[in-house]
Formats: structure tokens, sequence, C-alpha cells
């Protein structure tokens, strides 16, 4: 700069500097901090909590012991503070890291202001920081505090102590609350001149009690990313509520109280889906440090080659806990989906070097571990005991006597176990068999009972193929309204990257040979539908390939969806290819229910992943032969029900059942309507939106844990109740 240059004026807006913290997609993010941010978070030290820290201990000048790497935003709080007056001890990293050695640090030195991660504060709370040299002030953030440790610093008698709630890119700190009787932890109220909302997923805010995502905004709020203008816009995103300014979405679920202050519940993208239930993992973990000798828990979904993805967590506690102690004391609370299959106790969590839990750093968990008890007596019981273990993945040889939900069993593994029993043992035994005996020794006797099961196998076939019971419900429904796109499945993948459409195409060709339901027309003769499978040869599957712009790729994908399939002249799957530049395609795969549904997928896409692997490197793809076709399975199940006119078979005494059960069903409900129903359905629906205050979701989940059902359950009974009270009978 020359001598005669004006001088650089700095103003809120200016960057103070660039921080980065972790990315989803494992590249860091670097967040642009306003000179603004940091003089309002200054502000708010001196105002806030200087000051409350000098009530308690009138002109005292605090030493700050800096506890926090200089890779975490929170470090630059500390600095602050030596701006304003105080002392400020520079541990390395071998002392801030060692909870007893910390301690001792400050009984020797005084240093009596603390900023550390719940995980710290434990840990130097077990070495007896609060009794041998009670700070005078001990900040908190960074994860959420669990119950154990709120209630222990809550009552320190001689320590103001305040959980912190901010994320990077709302400069350090963007709530706070001094723990004082409150007996729940919270995050409580915003910093000054910084507000806070919880919103629904359309930005409106949700009612007091209600779980919302959190959103900050004001003084404190960064400019962005560096040099990231797409992900800034994402996550920095207009106000509603301030025009012209902006609000940045957190990511974390919360609650507000009656009284403003705002409970955290735990991140949005820590929802899982177990078993079909979608759950938050920050749930689990405040029940569990409900209990009094836990510390800290933490639950995670893990996969399981075996039975899934199932839930573990991992606990610290003040003396030692037997995992079925601790299921049973999640069972008193939590739905049985929510339950983690697995309980690893620990010494500590592990950490990162930021204080943060480290879920990296945790071990595999052991999902099930057999008692060792009496063992399989006759050859019945042991293959049921190879057959438990095989499902369930366990540990050690299974018992007569292991009770196959106790091994971390669920409804869908328990469908498997039957599968399987049906299969081994070509005898019938059902799902409400597992759930009334769950042990080897009890289904063993239900086995003794039960008749033989016809064995599906590939046989013989007819001149006419049947179609299966669902195929005939869905050719029905097509006869009657004609070919719509109403049983249509789409699935749309978005490919990056060189796409070889000649590979694609044989490698579908060589999946449509491999399963004959993609090749099969439903064709009438004489009035009844029957099946017509083609060879391969006649039934070719042609990628459509067409480009389209970034713009229409929507529109094309559904309007490749939505044409309907002639079932009785063309295969009931379809491909498209959309070209939208050269190295970006979009999939598009249609195909009727009538020969798939939502498991389906799996296996089909698959298949297509190791065909066009092969076709790519220029061979064929190495598959074992199918044992069944899903024209053997409707052969098999036309003969495993038997004959509507034979009283005494399987489907006789099937329809009996539902004919006595669905007895005097009217063929319309009687219910008031606000205008007339239409001659024929034109499949258009609405959505009605009732709002359900915390006291009553409250009492609702309360009322479906006593029952030991899902809360969709408990809704539908209500429904039911409403429909027979506007008069369409029981």
């Amino acid at each position: 700069r020359s001598a005669d240059a004006p001088p650089v004026r700095v103003g809120p807006s200016n960057a103070a500097y660039v921080i980065y913290t972790s990315g989803s997609t494992g590249r860091p993010k670097g967040v642009v901090v306003r000179h603004g941010g940091l003089a309002n978070l200054l502000a708010f030290h001196r105002g806030e909590t200087i000051a409350a820290a000098r009530q308690m201990h009138p002109g005292r000048r605090f030493r700050l012991a800096h506890t926090a790497s200089l890779s975490f935003d929170t470090a630059l709080e500390t600095l602050l503070w030596m701006v304003a007056g105080h002392e400020l001890h520079l541990l390395d990293d071998d002392l801030r890291r060692d909870a007893a050695a910390l301690v001792r640090y400050a009984e020797q030195t005084g240093a009596d202001v603390l900023d550390v991660t719940p995980g710290q504060a434990e840990r130097l709370v077990e070495e007896g920081l609060l009794d041998r040299c009670p700070p005078a002030l001990l900040m908190v953030g960074g994860e959420a505090i669990g119950q154990t440790l709120w209630s222990a610093l809550a009552a320190a008698p001689d320590t103001v102590v305040l959980n912190m709630y901010g994320p990077t890119e709302c400069t350090v700190d963007a709530l706070y609350h001094r723990l004082s009787d409150d007996p729940r932890p919270l995050i409580g109220s915003p910093l000054p001149n910084l507000r806070a909302h919880v919103l629904d997923e359309h930005l409106n805010p949700v009612p007091p009690g209600v779980p919302g995502e959190l959103y900050v905004a004001g003084a404190g709020l960064a400019r962005g990313y560096l040099g990231r203008p797409a992900l800034t816009a994402e996550r920095f995103v207009a106000d509603p509520f301030a025009p012209g300014e902006r609000m940045y979405r957190t990511g974390d679920l919360a609650r507000r109280r009656t009284d403003g202050r705002i409970d955290y519940l735990g991140r949005t993208d820590h929802q899982v889906k177990i078993r079909g239930f979608r759950i938050e993992l920050g749930e689990i973990e405040h029940a569990l440090t409900a209990h009094p000798d836990v510390l800290q828990a933490a639950v995670l979904p893990h996969q399981d080659r075996t039975a899934g993805n199932r839930l573990a967590a991992y606990v610290v506690a003040q003396t030692p806990l037997d995992p079925a102690v601790l299921r049973a004391h999640a069972a008193a609370t939590l739905p049985d989906y929510m339950v983690p299959a697995a309980f690893v106790t620990l010494d500590a969590l592990p950490l990162t070097v930021n204080g943060k839990l480290d879920r990296a750093a945790l071990p595999a968990p052991e999902f099930a571990v057999a008692t060792g008890g009496r063992v399989a007596r006759t050859a019945r019981e042991e293959l049921l005991c190879g057959l438990f273990g095989e499902v369930l993945g366990v540990a050690g040889p299974v018992s007569v006597d292991d009770d196959f939900f106790a091994l971390g069993g669920h409804s869908l593994l328990a469908m498997r176990l039957v599968s399987r029993v049906r299969s081994v043992f070509g005898a019938e035994v059902g799902i409400r068999d597992v759930f009334e005996a769950p042990t080897v020794v009890g289904l063993a006797q239900r086995l003794d009972g039960g008749g033989a099961r016809l064995v599906l196998t590939a046989g013989g076939r007819p001149e006419r193929l049947p179609l299966s019971f669902a195929q005939q419900r869905l050719w029905l429904i097509d006869r009657m309204e004609g070919p719509s796109a109403l049983y249509n499945m789409p699935l749309a993948l978005r490919v990056r990257g060189p796409l070889d459409p000649v590979a694609l195409e044989r490698a579908l060709g060589d999946l449509v040979a491999r399963h004959e339901t993609l090749r099969t027309l439903i064709t009438e003769q004489d009035g009844e539908p029957h099946q017509l499978v083609l060879a391969a040869t006649d039934a070719p599957l042609p990628v459509e390939l067409r480009d389209c712009t970034a713009e229409s790729v929507e529109a094309e994908v559904e309007r490749a969806a939505r044409r309907p399939f002639d079932l009785a002249a063309e295969p009931p799957v379809r491909v498209t290819l959309l070209r939208v530049a050269a190295d970006e395609h979009v999939l598009v795969v249609a195909l009727h229910h009538i020969v798939g549904d939502g498991w389906s997928m799996g296996p089909l896409l698959s298949d297509l992943a190791d065909a066009y692997a092969a076709r790519r490197g220029g061979s064929l793809p190495e598959w074992d032969a199918l044992p069944v076709q899903y024209a053997d399975y409707a052969l098999w199940q036309r003969e495993l029900l038997g004959d509507e006119g034979d009283p005494d078979s399987l489907v006789s005494r099937q329809l009996a059942y539902w004919r006595e059960a669905l007895a005097g069903l009217p063929e319309e409900l009687s219910l008031p309507v606000d205008r007339p129903r239409g001659a024929r359905a034109d499949h258009r629906g609405d959505r009605v939106v009732l709002p359900v205050d915390a006291g009553l979701h409250r009492a609702l989940v309360e009322l479906s844990r006593e029952h030991r059902v899902t809360l969709f359950m408990t809704f539908q009974a209500g429904l039911a109740a409403l429909l027979t009270r506007l008069g369409a009978g029981t």
C-alpha cells in the first residue's frame, strides 16, 4: 500500500476469520465469520456470563483455562475474555485432554473459568472438579448434556453453569441457559440480537411442545461458506420473518416450551429407519440416561449382514450394569422397535480432538449372545437351534431355552425364521407361533402338532399357466378400469460419469432372460386369464434413449413413469435413458405391480448392476440358476390353497373365516359427506392437517405403550371409532 492510500475501514459485515468444519460429504466447509458476530459475542459475555460470575464472586479477575483445540471455534470464546481484561492460561494438548491433570492444574493455579464439552465435563466431575476446586464459571457446549450430568452441575453451589448451544455458522454460540432448578436439560434462549425459530418443513412455526427444525438468525450469522455458493444458498435461507435477512438451517431437531425456552432433541439427520419405523436416536439416548446409574449414552444404527439394520447402545455407567437391566429399563418407556438390540458398556465414550463423540471409534457391538443353556436333545431341536443362530447371527450356540426376541429378534426376522422353518421341515408354522412360543423347545412342540406344508419346487407346467391370486387381483382392476399408470412402479436413478448404452441394453437382456416374470404377458382364453411366458429371444428390452435438458428432467421422468402398460401385448417392464449431458444420465425403470413390489427392486437392481459390470468388461454375468420362477410359485400357491369347491381345502377355510368376519358389512359406508360420490374412482386425494398439541400427543404415546402397539395403530383405531360415531357401524 502506498503512504497516501485511504485507510481500510472494517465494518460489521467484513470477514473476521475463516474456520473449517466437517462436511457430510467428507469435504470440509470454510465458514466465513463476520466482525459483527464477534462483537456481538463479546458484548454477550461482558453483559451476561462475566456479569453472572461477578454476581457470585464480586471483584474477581477471572483466570480462564484454554481447554479447546484451536480447530474448534469455541477456542475463540476464551480469547474474547482475554480482550475483556481477564487472565488466559494456554494449555498444551496433553494437559487439556487429561481430566485428572486439568483438575490438578486448576487446583494449583486457581483457574476458575472453563469452557468444555459435556464429555470433558463428565470426566472433570468424576475427577472431583466441583469438590476440590469449583470454578466460578463453567460453560458446557458442543453436544447435548445427559440428565445425570445436568443434575450434578445444577446442584453445584458455588459455580455458575451455562449450557451453550451454537453451530459454527453462528459465531460460536446462538442460545444459552443458566442451570438452576430446571429438572430437564434445555438449550434455553437466544443470545441478545439473535433469533431462534422452530419450523416445520414448510418454514411455518410449530406450536409449543411440537418438534421442528431449529433455525437461527441475527447478528451472529456468518456470511456463508468460502467458495461454496450452492452450499451457502442451501443452508443460509431467506428469513420469512425478517425481510431482506437470512437465517441458518441448523439441521437440529428442537421443541419450544410454553415459556419460550427451547429443548434440543437431536439431529434431524440422526433419524434412522428400522423395520419401517422412523426413529430419533436422541429419544433413545434420553431414555437410557434417565436410568439413575447411566452417566452417558450413545445410540447408533449398525448394519448387520444377517439381520439387517439394528440399533446398538453404548453406555457409560457409574456402576456395572447388566445388558438385561438396560434392556428392561428401555423397554419400560420405549416401544419394542426402539429398544436397542445390543448394549455395550464402556468406561468412557471416545471423543474427537474437539471433545465430541467419536462415533467411528466405538467398538463393533455383539448383537446377540446365546446363554449357553440346555443343549438340543432331538434332531428337530438341533435344527431349530441352527436356524435361530442363522437368522439372528448370534455369537455362540443357541440353547433350547434361548428366547428369539431376547436374542435381538423382531417381527421381520420372525417372518424370516418362519420361512426357513417351513423350508427345512416342510411343516406349517405361522408368525403367531413364534410370538407365542419364542424358544426352540416351544417352537419344536408347535411343529409336533402341525401338519406338513407343501414345498415350493420347480416342476412340470400345464399348457395354461394360472395367475397367482395377487396377479389375478391386479388383472381384474386392469380389466375394469382399462390400461392406466395406477399400478406403475417407477424407479429413477441419476448416473454421473461415463455410461455405455450398449452394455446397458445387453445387461437388461440378461436380466429378462434370468427372470421369466419380466417377459410374461397376461392373456385371456375363454374369459380366463393366464400367464404367457415369452422366450428370451422374443422379448428384447430396448433402452429408449432420449436427450433432455436439466430443466426438463423431472417432466421427462414423470412422462416415462406414467405411460400405461398393455399387459396382454407387452412385457411389464420398460426402460428409458435420459441423456442430460455426455457424463450425466437419468435411468428410468418402470415396472408394473403385477410382476414386482417394493422388495423386488433390491434384487432387480443388484442383478442389473452385476450384468452391466460384466457386459462392460466384455463377458457374461456369472449367476447361479434360479431354483424357481414366479410361475412355479403361482402353481404352488394354487395347489397349496386347493379348490374353492372343496370345503376342506385351505382356501375354503380362509374364505369361510373372512365371510364370517365381514358378515353384514355394508357395500358403502353411509357417512355424512360434503359432495356426492362419483360413479368411478378418480384416485385423487387430499390432505387435511390436524394439529395435535403436546399434551394429546403424550397421552396417545402413553396409551400406545400401555397396549404395546404403535402410534399408527392407535390412530387407526381412533379413525375406526370416529367412523362408527358418524354412523358407519362397527
